[in-house]
């Protein structure tokens, strides 16, 4: 039940008016409060007014995928009991340094505005937020009852920070640190839980570099009898790793920290008997350096893994085959381009459950082929693979054939995000554009709703993609296109479309106002390096107030060249906070 309402609670502007409802306000909230997707609640919050009203007192979780899209005052007026909050900053493309330093995405005046209104707050998940180590304190003395902090690809804090929390937070279940520009300072942090602290479902500090005070984490797990998930950095030895296990056999999700040691036959042995343990263990991940020589010792633990992350690990094809003859549940799978074709082949061989698989480049900005992954065992897979749904598969070289295949074999993708490295790469054996290959995607996987586009394309790829891919929500353009005949089809085109992210393309200012009748029902828009103008953002946002559009200008270019364009709906309008570089219409 959500907090007692008043009549003269303010009105939301987006509140319906229409018929109410003759259920009583205690039985909506009850029935509403079982109701867990975001789209089934949003939906429902348009049915009536009391329904509005129902929803707004009865949830306790929202999701805010563009910081700027809402303010704080917005989201707390609407919201009253909200116990757990997720919020994004900045653009996804911030991720390959196309977002300038000092743009934005500051988290301090969301936990401001948290702190009055929402004092029973519990989880808070960023990302790509900035979150400095004073916003951390204030986080950490403002909500008593606080339990979960994620932190994913968010920059402007250290390990001062995480011993505020560590410090503060008293009922803390979850920690997750992940891939954050983070001031490493040290591992002393992790002694900041107090001795009596013994809460911690939840701990990730995979990412993070300085060396562990391993005295403190091993107290720490072994006061925590609720461990489930546990991933450590790269320098928790294999022999401090079979301790940890040894405390907690109950871990569901492991990331282990780097194989590099020698190890005796006694410890050898306690590490195979530590991992013979985890009889609970689905997620496997870390593996930093890992070789064939302490491989062995996961095989015990392997038999119920469904998602093992072998990213961090540069196997080869043989000790990727030997370690997954022990998977035989595996669904989602990570690897580097190391294991190879063969490896690759080993994949379809062994994994006939698995449903997601990324292939990230070992050496992305290297130019050789012979090590790495082609289209060989893309189709390899797709043989052995037939649940496959989701797929990231970074490559050098690819042809339509083989996509073509890799789609009849596996039709019910929902995500394909086919990287082809080197820009503007033909099919390598016919030199022909990639366009018929993206076009099978399209024309077979009608569930597909995630798709990055990559090599030598025309605007052909953008017309298949306007003609058939009817649920796609998410698309990403590098290097691409010939005209804006292609974006255009793509926004005329694609009637779920929520994102569209463009790079280094051709299109122009007659693209980006073609989408006027767009934009309103999109999340976002961005495109850099094209060939769009002042002058037509500023129309853009003439025509459309209801969008926020913003161009980060780079030193020394043409004033009047939109160098970096992001356009997106907000009802909070226009950020107050843009610094110089960022110019707002």
């Amino acid at each position: 039940m959500g907090s007692k309402r008043s009549k003269s609670d303010s009105p939301d502007p987006d509140e319906p008016n229409r018929v109410g409802s003759d259920f009583p306000d205690e039985v909506l909230e009850q029935v509403l409060g079982m109701v867990k997707s975001r789209k089934d609640r949003s939906s429902v919050s348009l049915v009536c007014k009391d329904w509005y009203d129902a929803e707004r007192w009865s949830r306790r979780q929202v999701f805010i995928g563009n910081c700027y899209s809402a303010s704080p005052e917005i989201v707390t007026r609407r919201f009253r009991s909200i116990r757990s909050v997720t919020l994004k900053g900045k653009p996804r493309f911030s991720d390959f340094n196309l977002v300038p330093p000092n743009w934005g995405s500051d988290v301090q005046p969301w936990l401001e505005v948290f702190a009055s209104e929402y004092p029973l707050l519990e989880e808070l998940r960023l990302k790509r937020m900035t979150v400095t180590d004073e916003s951390l304190e204030f986080l950490a003395v403002s909500f008593p009852g606080f339990k979960a902090l994620s932190l994913l690809s968010c920059d402007g804090f250290s390990t001062d920070g995480l011993a505020a929390i560590a410090t503060h937070c008293k009922n803390l279940t979850e920690l997750d640190i992940q891939e954050n520009a983070i001031d490493d300072r040290s591992g002393g942090w992790l002694s900041c839980f107090p001795e009596t602290f013994t809460s911690l479902e939840i701990l990730n500090f995979a990412s993070l570099n300085s060396d562990v005070n391993f005295d403190a984490l091993e107290k720490l797990v072994r006061r925590c009898k609720s461990f489930k998930v546990l991933k450590v950095n790269k320098n928790v030895t294999l022999e401090q790793l079979q301790r940890l296990l040894t405390h907690a056999p109950q871990l569901l999700e492991l990331g282990t920290g780097s194989f590099m040691q020698e190890l005796t036959a006694c410890q050898n042995s306690q590490l195979e008997r530590a991992f013979s343990n985890c009889n609970n263990l689905h997620t496997l991940s870390g593996l930093w350096e890992a070789t064939a020589l302490y491989l062995p010792a996961l095989y015990p633990a392997c038999t119920n893994l469904t998602f093992l992350n072998l990213s961090y690990s540069a196997l080869q094809s043989w000790e990727l085959a030997k370690l997954l003859a022990h998977c035989p549940r595996i669904r989602r799978l990570w690897v580097l381009d190391t294991v190879e074709d063969k490896g690759l082949e080993a994949v379809g061989s062994n994994c006939p459950l698995i449903e997601e698989l990324r292939v990230f480049p070992s050496d992305p900005y290297g130019d050789d082929i012979i090590h790495g992954v082609t289209e060989s065992g893309f189709v390899a897979v797709s043989y052995g693979c037939r649940r496959l749904r989701y797929v990231l598969y970074f490559c050098r070289q690819m042809t339509n054939a083989a996509v073509a295949t890799v789609v009849k074999n596996c039709p019910d993708f929902t995500h394909f995000r086919l990287c082809i490295m080197n820009p503007g790469q033909p099919d390598h054996i016919s030199n022909e554009p990639m366009d018929e290959g993206f076009g099978a995607v399209v024309k077979t996987c009608t569930k597909l709703q995630r798709l990055a586009v990559s090599g030598l394309l025309t605007d052909r790829t953008f017309e298949y993609i306007g003609e058939y891919a009817k649920n796609l929500e998410t698309l990403s353009v590098a290097f691409a296109g010939k005209s804006d005949w292609g974006m255009q089809c793509v926004l005329n085109g694609c009637p779920k479309l929520k994102k569209l992210e463009i790079r280094d393309c051709p299109f122009g200012n007659a693209a980006l106002l073609s989408g006027f009748e767009k934009y309103e029902s999109m999340r976002s828009l961005w495109m850099s390096a094209c060939n769009v103008t002042m002058n037509a953002c500023r129309l853009l946002a003439s025509e459309m107030p209801r969008l926020n559009v913003e161009v980060m200008k780079d030193d020394g270019n043409d004033d009047d060249q939109a160098d970096k364009v992001y356009v997106y709906r907000s009802v909070a309008g226009s950020r107050r906070d843009a610094p110089p570089f960022v110019l707002t219409f």
